[in-house]
This record gives C-alpha cells, structure tokens and sequence, in this order.
C-alpha cells in the first residue's frame, strides 16, 4: 500500500480500479454522457469508460460549461467514483465535480506516472489522503 498526500477539492471518500492519462480532458468534446465513454480518437482514454473508475488526470480544458458533463455523467449513472488532478485543479474539473458530489483532489504532482490502469485506488479527500493498493 502506498500513501500519498494531496489537497481536498470536494470532499469524500471513495474507491475504484485506476483510469489514468497524462493527457487534459476537454469535457464538452470527448464524453458520450449516456455511456461515460471517451469517445476523441486523439486521445489515450479513447473507447475507455470512466464508470466506477477513479479517473486520474492533469486537468480539463475548454469552456467552464464542460462542468455540467461531470453532471450529465453523474445523473446518467455512468460518473467516476472519484477523480484526482494530477496537475493544480482547473475550475471546470472543481465545479463539475462539486455539482456532482465526486471527491476530488490535487496536488499528488507526478506520483501517478508509473500507476498501472486497473490499479485500485482509495481517494479520501476529507483526510487528504490517496491510497494506492498494491499487491
């Protein structure tokens, strides 16, 4: 089990398998909100689902209505459980997350770059806390 200390965005604790990109997310172009499917091409995550997942990132880009993604994917079922900005938390990704009610942090820096997918992962953001379970 590895610990790593980060900084409370939205608060809660939850628990999931790993989905990591070292790529930024433009929420209003890359979601099929029906499925949670990333659905750019471009993109690393490309026809990966962020169900369940605790979703692992830098940081959105684009227009700050990219929130009500993180919110269409939350009413629809089909959210992260959790997500964690590797870089500092970008307005959008905060917002989003808040209407939502999905803990989020930031500050973990580059602690991330070797995480295998599928990994499972404890975000608790009330205690600042990631968990990384290793095997």
């Amino acid at each position: 089990m590895i610990k790593i200390n980060c900084k409370k965005i939205v608060g809660g604790k939850a628990e999931g398998l790993a989905l990591l990109s070292n790529k930024p997310l433009n929420m209003l172009s890359m979601f099929d909100t029906k499925t949670g499917q990333i659905k750019d091409k471009d993109h690393d995550l490309f026809n990966q689902t962020v169900k369940n997942r605790v979703l692992i990132f830098p940081n959105c880009i684009g227009s700050s209505v990219g929130a009500y993604i993180f919110y269409s994917l939350k009413i629809n079922g089909v959210s992260p459980k959790a997500i964690i900005c590797t870089n500092k938390c970008d307005i959008i990704t905060a917002s989003g997350c808040a209407i939502s009610d999905i803990p989020l942090v930031d500050g973990t820096g580059s602690s991330f770059k070797s995480l295998n997918n599928n990994t499972k992962v404890t975000v608790d953001a009330d205690n600042q806390i990631v968990i990384i379970h290793t095997v």
